[in-house]
């Protein structure tokens, strides 16, 4: 018997190599039938609805968002630490007369 992974994200194959990647829906694992629909996402992902292929849709582009906010946070940090803050000191003699 094949054991088989779930995931929720990214593009790893969820199913074991002997299995076929049509078997199941990729969110909900409900088996997909021969005569019904398939909803496909991001080239080898099927789903079983549009509303399964929707959630993980909006699933990825939450994520994609957030690792844009994390990485763009972290560039601002690593700029802020880099900068020094401009201090003007003079030095030198000056003379009165």
């Amino acid at each position: 018997m094949a054991t088989k992974m779930f995931h929720l994200a990214g593009t790893e194959d969820f199913y074991s190599s002997d299995s076929h990647f049509l078997e199941a829906c990729y969110l909900c694992r409900k088996p997909l039938g021969y005569n019904s629909d398939i909803f496909m996402y991001r080239g080898n992902t099927p789903f079983c609805s549009k509303e399964c292929r929707q959630e993980q849709i909006e699933f990825d582009e939450a994520k994609e968002k957030s690792w844009k906010m994390s990485s763009r946070a972290m560039r601002k940090s690593e700029t802020n630490k880099d900068s020094t803050p401009s201090k003007t000191s003079r030095t030198g003699t000056v003379s009165v007369a």
